[in-house]
């Protein structure tokens, strides 16, 4: 009399994991991990794209008569993972998918890869994702982090994380899609390391003997081997700090503002994280209401280019070397700004603002230009751009190799007014994804990061 409830179980079990065949082979099997395409210009390695992941080869079961039989906590989580990745397979394919005005977003195809899916992804992210974050650790170097300096998202993703009452988090693991380890690199730099030692040893080991309190505390590092857990660093030696764990460095997601794909950064399961500088914990008066647009712009922006900073990496130099007070060129570029002279209100009088790498990819100066609707010139070499698994840089930017330095007036003269005027109309559509706002908002820079580990979860494709 028991064999038919056992079969009842194991035939309940077999449709589960055909509606989710895409997922069960990989994410609990640390061995067959499948990570997501990222649409990067620096990585070239395809997987099949979104409507391919999802095939309709076979009739369709019914997702709800599944979610109604009795499954086990990690079964219905991963049922609802296979619900949303349904949810988006339907936005990719039915271009007449409408989108609510009462949610005050209006989708640009200029600055997305495919709005529609990047809406419905999202919308389904703030419908399900739960974050667990783990509670070890002491103040200052957990639990803590910077929020006024160049590190300034560090501690207020975490604070947010934490205390901000979002939603996302939630004191049940058995709940969770990720796991948070709430530490900070700054911190750890601050409190750790040596001044002037260059040794790195400290942060490892702090890294290392972390990951070993939670995995032998909690089951569930172990379950996968860290690929559902991360981290959030902006400093500099956040990659650094990972190599105290090969799991961490290597399968979990790491979300860094130094984003370099040659130096062990994976875009199909990192995350890159906008550096923003904050240095009163707030934007800029300045920034907040930059010049009006299209008629006055030529009035209001009369320099073509700004740039200044001092010789900090190997781009720099070239940038001075041929464009440094060279003004009958307007392009203005300084190594020193002069006194009389005030960094923001050079942003908001230039059409185009230089953002060079310096020994690190990432640059604030990317950020400040978004909020001064300056285009942004990105110059790096390696640099996963923030959010390109969403976001069309080439919609509100300017992509400029090394070696086009000397043509920098060149290429800016030959953006024509139109498309100056989409790229700036790009910048003033994504301002709200690079934005730290207490609370968060939607689309605000902390549910764009929360989105992107989101779609690490979910393993799916949305360029």
């Amino acid at each position: 009399m028991e064999i038919l409830p056992l079969l009842s179980s194991i035939s309940i079990l077999l449709i589960y994991l055909l509606l989710s065949h895409n997922y069960s082979n990989y994410f609990f099997s640390a061995f067959k991990l499948c990570t997501p395409f990222i649409n990067s210009t620096h990585f070239h390695h395809q997987i099949s794209p979104i409507s391919d992941q999802f095939p309709q080869t076979s009739p369709p079961v019914s997702l709800t008569k599944v979610a109604k039989t009795r499954l086990t906590r990690e079964q219905k989580l991963e049922l609802g993972l296979a619900q949303a990745r349904a949810s988006i397979r339907k936005a990719a394919n039915h271009s007449n998918l409408s989108l609510s005005t009462s949610l005050h977003y209006l989708p640009s195809s200029s600055v997305y890869h495919n709005p529609r899916v990047f809406y419905q992804s999202y919308v389904e992210m703030e419908r399900r994702l739960k974050v667990y974050v783990y509670p070890e650790g002491e103040l200052p170097i957990t639990h803590d982090g910077p929020c006024k300096n160049i590190y300034t998202i560090e501690g207020r993703f975490i604070h947010e994380m934490e205390n901000g009452g979002n939603g996302f988090r939630t004191v049940d693991p058995g709940r969770a899609h990720v796991m948070f380890m709430p530490f900070s690199v700054a911190w750890m730099v601050k409190y750790l390391y040596k001044d002037g030692s260059y040794d790195q040893t400290p942060l490892r080991m702090f890294v290392s003997d972390y990951v070993g309190v939670v995995s032998r505390k909690y089951p569930f590092w172990n379950k996968t081997n860290g690929a559902d857990h991360f981290i959030l660093a902006c400093h500099d030696w956040g990659p650094i700090a990972t190599e105290g764990n090969p799991f961490l460095y290597n399968t979990s997601i790491r979300v860094l503002c130094n984003a370099n794909s040659s130096e062990g950064f994976n875009p199909q399961k990192d995350v890159s994280l906008p550096e923003i500088h904050l240095y009163n914990g707030d934007i800029s008066p300045k920034l907040l209401s930059p010049p009006p647009h299209p008629a006055e712009s030529q009035q209001h922006r009369p320099h073509l280019a700004f740039f200044a900073g001092g010789l900090h990496g190997p781009i720099r130099p070239i940038i001075l070397n041929h464009w440094k007070n060279r003004t009958d060129s307007n392009i203005h570029v300084y190594e020193y700004l002069p006194k009389e002279l005030d960094y923001y209100d050079q942003m908001l009088q230039s059409r185009f603002c230089l953002c060079p790498s310096g020994y690190e990819v990432a640059s604030p100066r990317i950020v400040e230009a978004i909020y001064a609707e300056c285009v942004p010139v990105v110059i790096s070499e390696q640099y996963v751009l923030p959010f390109s698994d969403v976001l069309r840089w080439e919609g509100f930017s300017i992509q400029v190799s090394v070696s086009e330095i000397p043509r920098l007036k060149e290429i800016l003269m030959g953006v024509s007014e139109e498309k100056y005027e989409k790229l700036k109309e790009g910048l003033r559509t994504v301002r709200k994804h690079f934005v730290l706002n207490r609370p968060a908002k939607r689309f605000d820079v902390f549910h764009m990061i929360l989105h992107s580990l989101w779609l690490r979860r979910l393993n799916v494709k949305l360029a």
